[in-house]
């Protein structure tokens, strides 16, 4: 599958906030919230489309990293369900480890739902190792979350494999 990246805009917002409450139901991030994310300095928001259908986007992933932070945050990631299983979820961690790399973040962190062993499963093959568990985390569900770490690997020089992506930036 091939996949376009570009920046979010708040105008990306409604698109997102689609994916958003069919994916996390029960603990969904306002509008508003999103909104306010979305267009912060200190966030850097992507979404992902098939090339073909433009105004139809697939996935989104967030990511707080403050000017000088060497700390960086995964705000929020997910995939609509109909591009599930494709490998996008991959790709756009990839894209926010990218961010993180351009802002000289050194450890990034999330938390992913305890009950979610597929999304544990991508952060581990990333390379981020579980450091706390967090009771309580998730509500209505009561659910606990697992913080997860990763400390930025330098970029590896050598043959890129696997999906094809093409990324472009919208102004910011």
């Amino acid at each position: 599958m091939t996949w376009q990246l570009r920046r979010a805009t708040v105008d990306d917002v409604a698109a997102i906030m689609a994916i958003e409450t069919s994916v996390f139901e029960t603990d969904a991030w306002s509008d508003e919230m999103m909104r306010a994310d979305v267009a912060s300095p200190h966030t850097y928001y992507v979404v992902a489309f098939h090339p073909e259908t433009p105004d139809v986007i697939d996935g989104y992933a967030g990511f707080l990293a403050p000017a000088g932070s060497r700390d960086g945050d995964v705000q929020t990631i997910a995939v609509a369900e109909h591009a599930r299983r494709r490998g996008l979820g991959r790709v756009l961690m990839g894209a926010l480890l990218g961010e993180a790399r351009r802002r000289r973040v050194s450890e990034v962190f999330l938390e992913v739902r305890e009950d979610n062993p597929v999304a544990q499963g991508l952060y581990e093959s990333l390379g981020f190792v579980p450091i706390a568990v967090r009771p309580h985390y998730y509500q209505p569900d009561d659910v606990a979350a697992v913080v997860m770490k990763l400390t930025v690997p330098e970029p590896q020089p050598g043959l890129a494999v696997g999906h094809e992506i093409t990324a472009t930036e919208a102004p910011a």
